[in-house]
C-alpha cells in the first residue's frame, strides 16, 4: 500500500484494499455517497413495509404517509441528540448546529424522535401504537445495515486500534504510519442484517403485538452494547458512553418484558391484523 494514498482502505484478511469515492458528480451537481445511501436504505426498506403491511394490518397508504411526515422529524431529533451530546463543537459558533450537511447526527436520537413521530400519526390516524412498531422497528434494521455503509464511504464510526483479523487499515496522517481498527461500521451492519431475517421470520408468528418491536429492541441494544464498546467516536455523557448505556438498558428491559410476557396466554384474535379481518 503506498502511503501517499491516505484515502485508501485496506482490509487485510481478505487481500482487499480500495479507495472508495465520498462523493459522486454528475454535472454541476454533487451529492455525497453517505446520503445515497442511507437513501437507498430507506428506500428499501420502505418497500418491504409496504408489501408487509397487510400481514400486520396496515395500509400501504398509512405507511408513506407516515414516512413522509416522520422521516423529516427523526432526522431532526438524530441531530438534537448529537449535539446534545456534543455541545462543546458547537458552543463556539451555535449556528454550526443547522450545519447538518457537515455530519453529525445520531442513529438513536433518530430512533427516538421516529418513535415519538409514529405514535403522533397513530392517534391521528387511529392504528394500534404496538402494531406499527412491530413492523416499522423491524424494516429500521434493512435501512441500518445499509446505511452502515455510510460511514465506510466516509472513512467513520470505526473502532479502536486492534490486530485481529477482521481489523481495517486507515492511514493516520497524525502519525504518518497505517494503523488497524476495528470495522465497527460492518460489525453493526452484519448485526442488523442478522437481526432483520430473524425478525423477519418470527414476525409471521408473533403473539401479541408489540412482539416484534420488544424483539428489535432486544437484539439492536444487545449488538450496540458491544459494538458501541469497541468505537472511538462515542459520544459521552461524564464517564459514560451515551448509546452504550441506552443500549444495555434497553436490551435489558426488552428481554425482561418478553420473558415476563412469555408466561402469559395469548389470544391471537387480539392481534390487530386479525381484528382488522374480523371487522370486514
Amino acid at each position: 500500500m503506498n502511503p501517499s494514498n491516505y484515502s485508501f482502505i485496506s482490509f487485510p484478511f481478505l487481500g482487499l484494499e480500495v479507495n472508495p469515492p465520498r462523493t459522486l458528480s454528475i454535472g454541476p451537481f454533487t451529492a455525497h455517497y453517505y446520503g445515497l445511501i442511507i437513501a437507498i436504505g430507506l428506500i428499501l426498506a420502505v418497500v418491504y413495509a409496504c408489501r408487509r403491511s397487510k400481514d400486520f394490518g396496515l395500509k400501504e397508504d398509512d405507511i408513506l404517509d407516515g414516512v413522509l411526515w416522520v422521516t423529516p422529524f427523526a432526522i431532526i431529533c438524530a441531530r438534537i441528540y448529537y449535539v446534545a451530546f456534543s455541545w462543546a463543537d458547537y458552543a463556539a459558533n451555535p449556528i454550526s448546529v443547522l450545519y447538518i450537511w457537515e455530519g453529525g447526527i445520531a442513529i438513536y436520537g433518530g430512533v427516538i424522535g421516529a418513535i415519538i413521530g409514529m405514535y403522533a400519526i397513530c392517534k391521528y390516524k387511529k392504528i394500534k401504537f404496538t402494531t406499527v412498531l412491530d413492523l416499522i422497528l423491524m424494516v429500521f434494521l434493512i435501512g441500518q445495515s445499509i446505511g452502515r455503509w455510510g460511514n465506510f464511504m466516509n472513512r467513520e464510526a470505526f473502532g479502536a486500534a486492534t490486530d485481529s483479523f477482521f481489523r481495517m487499515g486507515l492511514f493516520n496522517e497524525k502519525t504518518q504510519l497505517w494503523e488497524y481498527y476495528h470495522p465497527t461500521f460492518l460489525y453493526e451492519s452484519l448485526w442488523n442484517a442478522v437481526g432483520f431475517v430473524l425478525l423477519a421470520f418470527l414476525s409471521k408468528n408473533r403473539q401479541y403485538d408489540g412482539q416484534i418491536a420488544l424483539g428489535y429492541a432486544a437484539w439492536y441494544g444487545l449488538g450496540r452494547t458491544f459494538i458501541e464498546g469497541l468505537r472511538v467516536d462515542s459520544l459521552w455523557w461524564g464517564p459514560f458512553r451515551v448509546s452504550q448505556v441506552l443500549a444495555a438498558v434497553t436490551c435489558v428491559t426488552a428481554v425482561a418484558i418478553l420473558v415476563w410476557q412469555s408466561f402469559k396466554p395469548h389470544d391471537p384474535q387480539k392481534l390487530y391484523v386479525n381484528q382488522i379481518a374480523a371487522e370486514n
